[in-house]
């Protein structure tokens, strides 16, 4: 705006900027803030995927920011202590309630250790504020101690004597006083908090795993963090929105991963009505409990409502349940008859299969108003509304959970829905819409859409056929492969690459495709960084089921001033491990892409909003000096 006459849209906007910056002199100080600012390192970027309730390796991977604050320690006090005391340091940070618990009942944590402990812990912290402004570490320290973390952090090596006794006269009262202990924790917790700026999450917080609960608490509390949806949590947000069909479905995995507690304890939906149905209606017998063949059949009998509700999903050949032949036991696909588990289908109509039945209407009816009045479920929905979103760009990165559909040719799938023929990012930008839809509004046909995010065929958030039905029931395995969108095989091509980067709006040169969903197989020779570096998958692997046929536990990604790393997790123990031998989860550490030189503020997104705002506010200074606005001199 500056240099040219204002429009009245502009002088407007000016005018509302003046009620926050009323004098030139507040408006230089803004600017001159802003520009230090760009000048800054780039915060740290953290990247995790397909957590998938697992709780307790996950809290340890936000505790140690995948092996930055090990490193941190180490480039702090490599030359002072042995590595023995570096993991002694680092396990009280991931921990500092537990470890000074241990520490007091073996004598260790004397006022001489609670000294050297926090002048340990002032002087990593004041390493890791070095990237950021004063204003921000202030904030992120505990208000009641606020001012005296402040003192200590500014301390320098080069003051006079009588200002380094006042920083020791600090330290030992803080001691004397018995605030060792709140000390202690509030450092910790600001070091971990100084490690890493931000946190992505990937997709795929739920399922598998009991504890997506404390997953979602956790990251409620985190200083800033955004997720993108996996089709895991997609099908549970279907289920707190109101889909029946993505209910039975989130029942059913949980009934198959044996974690039901989540459903129960966690979030007060009983399944009392649903054990009792089942346990009346069903026999115990094939192998099947008499609650999986309950929800089954209830699941299979709902996805075929809401197939039969949109021919246009071209998904008629999932429709198997209405041609199982119960007496004889069998299933006829492609004209092959396919052996079942079971016989046991009590209540299929052959006239009418996908009809439920009034018992099996009446259980689902009450388990929906159950999720209705779940208040800690809605609430942790809600927050994957207001942080997550079925994509993002930044940083010149692209990050989805699944994948881009795309036909074999390498052209971008378009898929119709509701008359509208929709491909890549519009693809994208659609069922982002129609998932907020559903939890605003609860239409039928935005319900449905929350279906198909889970599991149809081309699902962005899932990418492949799901073949539930026949690994429910079909005995001959061969059966059970889930063919793949030829995505996953085009996008080790950098062509691909670049395609999916320009239709995301980022530079195919400098960006990166970033997703999960897909555990990598190292022991098969797999390599999680792909098409010349511009793919990175990320699966966490924190699924404990996949560490034997990946080899591995998973992968994170870091990207910081120097670049990206991408860092391979071994198998996690316990916390009772890291505190009882500090056994920190060992990572190796592959740094794929080295930038030419450190990354600033000025670099990224952020700095380009930053670079905005300088403008507007060069703008109001020149308003301000031309005489077009009066100052507001209190």
């Amino acid at each position: 705006m500056a240099g040219k006459t204002a429009s009245a849209a502009d002088r407007k906007y000016l005018a509302l900027l003046s009620e926050k910056f009323p004098t030139v002199r507040s408006a230089v100080t803004e600017i001159i803030n802003l520009e230090a600012i760009l000048n800054l390192p780039k915060g740290t970027e953290h990247f995790v995927s397909d957590v998938h309730g697992e709780y307790d390796a996950f809290k340890h991977i936000l505790s140690n920011c995948s092996g930055v604050i090990r490193e941190r320690v180490a480039d702090t006090f490599r030359l002072e202590l042995t590595g023995a005391e570096q993991a002694d340091l680092c396990t009280l940070i991931y921990y500092p309630h537990r470890k000074l618990r241990r520490l007091r009942d073996e004598g260790v944590a004397s006022d001489e250790w609670y000294a050297i402990t926090l002048m340990r812990l002032v002087r990593l912290a004041r390493y890791l504020s070095d990237s950021y402004t004063r204003s921000k570490v202030r904030k992120a320290m505990p208000d009641e101690y606020a001012y005296i973390i402040d003192e200590l952090l500014h301390a320098s090596p080069g003051e006079s004597d009588g200002r380094q006794g006042y920083h020791r006269r600090i330290i030992d009262t803080i001691v004397d006083t018995g605030a060792a202990d709140d000390f202690v924790v509030s450092l910790a917790s600001l070091v971990k908090r100084l490690a890493v700026d931000h946190l992505h999450v990937v997709g795929d917080v739920f399922d598998r795993g009991e504890h997506a609960d404390k997953i979602m608490d956790r990251l409620m509390g985190y200083h800033s963090v955004d997720l993108q949806w996996g089709n895991h949590d997609i099908v549970w947000m279907g289920a707190a929105a109101g889909s029946a069909a993505c209910l039975a479905a989130v029942i059913r995995n949980n009934v198959h991963y044996d974690s039901l507690k989540i459903l129960e304890s966690a979030y007060g939906i009983p399944l009392r009505e649903l054990a009792l149905f089942a346990e009346a209606t069903y026999r115990a017998d094939d192998g099947m409990s008499p609650v999986e063949k309950a929800i089954s059949v209830i699941l299979f009998k709902l996805e075929g409502q809401t197939v039969l509700r949109h021919p246009n999903w071209g998904m008629g050949d999932r429709l198997l349940l209405g041609r199982v032949d119960a007496a004889r036991g069998t299933c006829e696909v492609s004209g092959r008859a396919w052996e079942l588990r079971t016989r046991d289908f009590p209540t299929l109509r052959a006239d009418d299969p996908y009809a439920l039945t009034d018992e099996e209407r009446g259980v689902m009816d009450n388990l929906l108003e159950a999720v209705r009045t779940s208040d800690k479920l809605r609430a942790h929905v809600n927050f994957l509304y207001e942080r997550g979103s079925a994509y993002l760009v930044r940083n010149d990165n692209v990050l989805f959970h699944a994948c881009v559909p795309m036909d074999e040719d390498g052209t971008f799938h378009p898929v119709n829905h509701q008359g509208r023929l929709l491909a890549g990012r519009a693809y994208y930008d659609y069922a982002d819409r129609l998932a907020r839809r559903a939890w605003l509004e609860g239409d039928q046909v935005s319900l449905d859409w929350m279906w198909y995010l889970w599991c149809g065929r081309y699902s962005p958030l899932s990418g492949r056929v799901m073949k539930t039905f026949e690994r429910t029931y079909f005995t001959d395995r061969s059966t059970w492969d889930e063919p793949r969108d030829p995505y996953y095989r085009l996008m080790a091509d950098p062509a691909a690459c670049g395609r999916v980067l320009e239709e995301f709006g980022c530079d195919p040169e400098r960006g990166h495709v970033i997703n999960g969903h897909t555990p990598v197989h190292a022991s098969e020779g797999e390599r999680p960084v792909r098409a010349g570096g511009r793919l990175v998958v990320i699966d966490g692997g924190f699924c404990q089921a996949y560490h034997k046929t990946t080899g591995i536990a998973g992968y994170t990604l870091i990207a910081d001033p120097r670049g990206m790393r991408i860092k391979a997790h071994r198998p996690f123990a316990s916390i009772a491990d890291v505190l009882d031998l500090n056994a920190d989860i060992m990572s190796d550490d592959d740094r794929f892409e080295l930038e030419p030189r450190p990354l600033t503020v000025g670099d990224t997104d952020t700095g380009d909003e930053i670079r905005e705002q300088i403008a507007d506010l060069r703008a109001l200074l020149a308003a301000y000096r031309a005489g077009e606005l009066p100052e507001r001199k209190a």
